[in-house]
């Protein structure tokens, strides 16, 4: 970012405050569905949530950490006992505990070696072995084959009935089908036939397996956001009879390290986000940095995406803002000219948009040439029209909608999706996550980023639905634009609201197919950017999964326990 540009910045937006009092709301307010990756702000939360109203219960500690020394010790120990493992299930178990406990990365070679020893390991009849075996290699990126299930198939082609008998290997079948991919007809059986009888059977379980199948016929470990899974998975696993002590206290260790790295990432954001002093400038400006961070912390959960964290949550708080101008502050006329000046990207663009959109217009130009400069210098590519292509798609989207209400339009479905995939964010997120995280970059991936990769709209699809089924209650009753429920009920002349909402989780459903496809097979993208579109839909789902039922987890309160809650209170 060159020093001119800095000085525009500060100089235009200290000349534009004063007359941001005499704005008044416009009488056009625009309320489109709330785009996913700005956060939740229609029913979410239990109250505002902002960077100000979270308590650092301790100092955040300096990078030169002095539990380095003893997770180094523990480490070791933990590589020593996953490569002494000789018996085959028991790594296979191991692995799964490790990976659980969100400590994997510690261990990537170690766990690819013990892999590629029980890769072909015939497990014979034992369904929870096969199952966990499919698991863990198709989850780590070895190659599979769902037709080891068949073995478990009748003359009929049914799954057998006598296998309802094994608890333990249900549940395991049950969470090896959702790797599933297209085509893979056995493993949609298995899905059926796991989730039926697992159902049957809750009522005669013991406490422990009891435990353990509800918790998976509400969320897959497949589906589930990694990082509050290893907080989740550490809670229960230091209550287990079986734990290895070892891997526990790599875990406890590992979390609280990890927070701490977390911390001081939202305390960085947050002094950024002050400094730009758009919601006080604004008046009517979202404040939610820490909920924007917790999207990252969900899809990029590991210690080396630390920049990545950063500066993805400065731009998706800028997204906030965007929307809040087009959702309840612009006419129509000015959202008109805002986008046309962002289509020009230049300062000269500025000179017809009201005072409070060059504020806006200034934030998102600097915000985004800010991180063009930090790839270019650790990276050496010049990313600059790649990025900016992101934000002019998202204001041509933002643009379409406001058009859709202000003409009563109810769009078709895929009309509305592919536009809905857009303003939530999806593209934005993952083209600059692409180029930040920096793993194999050249001018082809530029190249591959027009049009986006199927594996980002796929991901992006699940992202928007989640949303709208979380969120489409409060919405429709403030008159906001029909969602996906209302466009495929009036395309498929659906009548209750209930009858299409589970046809949405069936097309949820059948995208995560083609998503597990996609990972499988996309080999013009690095593995992060898989695995990154992989936790998207994840976190998508945890946060909007029970929608704005106040008895369950909110958003405050993942932000609460991922952030600032230590693991060594277990």
């Amino acid at each position: 970012m060159s020093t001119n540009v800095m000085a525009v910045t500060e100089l235009t937006i200290s000349s534009l405050t004063t007359s941001l009092a005499c704005h008044n709301s416009q009488s056009f307010p625009y309320h489109p569905c709330n785009s996913s990756l700005q956060t939740s702000k229609r029913g979410m939360i239990h109250k505002k949530l902002s960077i100000k109203s979270i308590a650092f219960r301790d100092k955040v500690p300096c990078k030169t950490d002095p539990r380095r020394k003893s997770l180094d010790q523990v480490k070791r120990t933990c590589q020593e006992a996953l490569l002494n493992s000789n018996d085959p299930l028991r790594t296979l178990k191991m692995i799964d505990t490790i990976q659980g406990l969100g400590i994997g990365h510690h261990v990537e070679e170690e766990i690819n070696v013990q892999l590629g020893k029980v890769w072909d390991w015939d497990t014979a009849q034992d369904l929870f072995a096969t199952s966990i075996q499919f698991r863990l290699l198709r989850h780590n990126g070895w190659p599979t084959c769902s037709d080891v299930f068949k073995k478990f198939l009748d003359k009929g082609g049914n799954f057998k009935e006598s296998l309802t008998g094994d608890i333990w290997g249900m549940l395991s079948l049950y969470e090896a089908s959702y790797l599933g991919a297209k085509g893979e007809e056995v493993l949609q059986q298995a899905m059926d036939f796991s989730r039926t009888h697992l159902h049957q059977s809750l009522p005669y379980l013991g406490p422990e397996v009891g435990r353990q199948v509800a918790k998976a016929l509400t969320l897959p470990r497949y589906l589930r956001m990694p990082r509050l899974e290893a907080k989740n998975y550490l809670e229960e696993y230091s209550q287990a009879n079986n734990q290895i002590p070892a891997l526990l206290e790599l875990a406890k260790l590992d979390f609280d390290m990890v927070q701490s790295l977390y911390q001081r990432e939202l305390a960085e954001i947050s002094r950024w986000w002050k400094e730009l002093e758009l919601v006080e400038r604004l008046g009517f400006a979202r404040d939610r940095p820490a909920e924007c961070f917790l999207w990252t912390v969900g899809i990029f959960p590991e210690p080396r995406f630390s920049n990545c964290r950063i500066e993805l949550t400065k731009a998706i708080c800028i997204l906030l803002v965007m929307d809040d101008i087009f959702d309840t502050y612009g006419s129509l006329d000015e959202l008109v000219l805002f986008t046309k000046a962002i289509k020009r990207w230049h300062l000269d663009a500025m000179d017809e948009l009201p005072e409070y959109m060059k504020i806006c217009y200034m934030a998102l130009y600097n915000t985004t040439h800010e991180i063009a400069y930090k790839i270019q210098k650790e990276h050496g590519l010049t990313v600059v029209a790649c990025l900016k292509r992101t934000w002019i798609d998202i204001f041509e989207a933002f643009l379409e909608e406001a058009k859709w209400f202000n003409n009563g339009h109810i769009p078709a479905y895929r009309e509305y999706l592919d536009n809905g995939v857009i303003t939530a964010g999806s593209y934005m997120a993952l083209v600059h996550a692409t180029f930040l995280i920096g793993d194999d970059l050249s001018k082809e991936t530029i190249s591959m980023m027009k049009p986006y990769p199927r594996l980002f709209s796929c991901s992006g699809e699940i992202l928007r639905l989640w949303d709208d089924l979380g969120t489409s209650k409060e919405e429709q009753e403030r008159g906001d634009n029909a969602c996906s429920i209302q466009c495929l009920m009036r395309e498929n002349d659906i009548s209750d609201e209930n009858v299409a909402r589970r046809h949405i989780r069936q097309l949820i459903g059948n995208l995560w197919s083609e998503l597990n496809g996609l990972a499988m097979t996309t080999s013009s993208l690095p593995p992060s950017i898989v695995k990154a579109s992989l936790n998207m839909a994840r976190t998508a789902q945890v946060i909007y999964q029970h929608g704005d039922d106040q008895s369950t987890f909110t958003v405050d309160d993942y932000v609460q326990t991922l952030l600032f809650t230590p693991a060594t209170s277990y």
